[in-house]
């Protein structure tokens, strides 16, 4: 399906923790996309995000609210640490959450490429992602592989699976790492920390 019109997406603010939280609630508590069990508090949620800002890119989708001065948050998108040796500087793990009708609208595509060219110019070389994946063929009430699908589709390649290691609604899942490699330089270029990098951007 095609992107909503007039879609676009920002920066992060602390003051969207109410928001998001509320697009990530129904994941905890209905699916095992997320392999959490407790939807965090609003409090919970915005230190988070906080954590995140101070060294990679958080991103929302909004589209225009018919209230005046008001947005309307239909997903979000953030980078967070591989590993937290140094010399995964260059790698980043990546998470992506929509509003359950905003899904297959392009929204993600949209999130994702914006996401991966702020990465680019952070000086991230290596973009990864770990998803549940359901091996019952399409019958798990909880799960389907649809962010499997979405991620290869955006370039990304299966690299690891893990078996049975996620328990949630007293069942099993599965879980498989993927990721999309967007250069391998002979030197790794400097890395840029977002906060620096935001103070030369408009976003």
């Amino acid at each position: 399906m095609s992107q909503p019109d007039c879609c676009t997406i920002r920066e992060a603010r602390l003051a969207d923790a109410p928001a998001l939280r509320d697009i990530y609630a129904p994941y905890v508590e209905h699916t095992a996309i997320t392999f959490e069990y407790t939807v965090p508090s609003v409090e919970e949620f915005a230190a988070r995000m906080a954590c995140v800002l101070n060294t990679y890119p958080y991103l929302v989708a909004k589209l225009p609210s018919t209230a005046p001065e008001a947005e309307d948050i239909v997903g979000y998108c953030y980078a967070s640490t591989f590993k937290e040796r140094a010399a995964y500087h260059h790698a980043v793990e990546l998470s992506i959450y929509l509003r359950a009708d905003m899904r297959r609208h392009g929204i993600g595509r949209l999130l994702y490429t914006k996401m991966e060219t702020l990465l680019q110019r952070q000086g991230i070389l290596n973009l990864n992602a770990c998803v549940s994946f359901d091996v019952s063929g399409g019958h798990d009430p909880y799960l389907n592989n649809d962010s499997v699908s979405f991620h290869q589709r955006l370039g990304f390649k299966q690299c690891a699976h893990f078996t049975r290691c996620g328990y949630k609604f007293a069942r099993w899942y599965d879980m498989v790492w993927l990721e999309k490699i967007l250069a391998y330089p002979e030197k790794a270029p400097r890395f840029i920390a977002w906060p620096q990098l935001k103070a030369h951007l408009s976003i």
